[in-house]
């Protein structure tokens, strides 16, 4: 009876780099949604409302809604659209819904004199009401792809050889290579066992590109802060160039106001509707921090264009 030849299982590599694939696009896409969500800081929300849900709505949804209700007081809850669709593009109704919340809405536009519980005000991500969430997962994707290429670049550079034998010899010569792959000092085998005939290595020669595509990764990081309006030069300041730096910083700006001047908007609304003035006002801002880094990289500049316009001045002087 001839002998039966084992079938290759389903490779474990396979499995584990698709595993390892989907880890690293979570990773990214759980840190940028981390600094989306902590770029605006809301001020005087009654305590019935949730500064955290109110952003989250934003970043997955692009709009929420903040109203009265007579149950639960002041709140914020998720928003879609209702009605019809006004000369200014925006519905008339707003459905407003959460966990064990569902009510429908007139949208607050002017002081009508509605009361309390028939009006609500729409928050909008931006005056395009896009979810910060999708371009967000498309920043991650190219990440994740730019990192995993990099891995496996560098595990080329530290096994840049391909093995070929035959059927009979794969499980030994696999065993021998997951040893190899943890670092064994000395690895032996049986002489009757492995052939050196059916034993042959190829080498890949494999260029060592991470470098590259690190840096490509950086250009990638940087556009993703940009795009959330957080400054993000990282060359050395003597190295920066005027225009460089007010590119930068008038990109960043624009963005940045592109998502707090909507928010700005449904709070003035906000205390407009509900009567609320002085330190009972809600606002919402930029947190300090982030304000402090961008005043940082302002002075860099004045520093720089205060540096140049003296050198300008003692060159005149000379050639005069």
């Amino acid at each position: 009876m001839a002998r039966k030849i084992r079938k290759v299982p389903p490779k474990d590599a396979f499995r584990d780099a698709v595993l390892m694939n989907n880890q690293t696009y979570i990773d990214y896409l759980e840190r940028m949604k981390k600094i989306c969500l902590s770029i605006f800081q809301w001020e005087n929300l009654p305590p019935s409302m949730n500064e955290r849900f109110l952003e989250m709505c934003l970043y997955y949804n692009g709009q929420c809604a903040l109203l009265y209700d007579d149950d639960y007081g002041y709140i914020n809850t998720m928003a879609s659209d209702g009605g019809y669709i006004n000369i200014y593009g925006l519905p008339t109704e707003v459905q407003c819904y959460s966990y064990r919340f569902n009510q429908r809405r007139s949208l607050y536009m002017t002081d009508t004199g509605e009361e309390k519980g028939q009006e609500c005000i729409l928050v909008m991500n931006n005056y395009e009401r896009i979810p910060t969430s999708m371009a967000v997962s498309l920043f991650a994707y190219r990440l994740a792809e730019a990192q995993r290429t990099a891995d496996v670049n560098i595990k080329a550079q530290r096994t840049p050889i391909l093995i070929t034998t035959d059927q009979k010899q794969y499980f030994t010569l696999k065993k021998m290579y997951e040893e190899f792959d943890g670092n064994t000092p000395a690895i032996f085998a049986d002489k009757n066992v492995i052939s050196p005939e059916a034993l042959k290595s190829l080498k890949t020669d494999a260029p060592f590109i991470a470098n590259d595509i690190l840096d490509y990764k950086r250009e990638i990081w940087n556009e993703f802060l940009t795009a959330e309006g957080i400054s993000n030069l990282s060359e050395k300041r003597e190295r920066l160039i005027s225009n460089e730096v007010d590119s930068n910083n008038e990109l960043v700006n624009l963005n940045l106001q592109s998502k707090l001047i909507p928010r700005k908007e449904a709070c003035r609304q906000f205390n407009e509707k509900y009567g609320l003035m002085g330190d009972k006002a809600i606002n919402v801002k930029v947190r300090s921090d982030l304000y402090n880094l961008v005043k940082e990289f302002e002075s860099v500049t004045s520093e720089y264009n205060e540096a140049r316009r003296t050198e300008e001045t003692i060159e005149r002087g000379i050639d005069g």
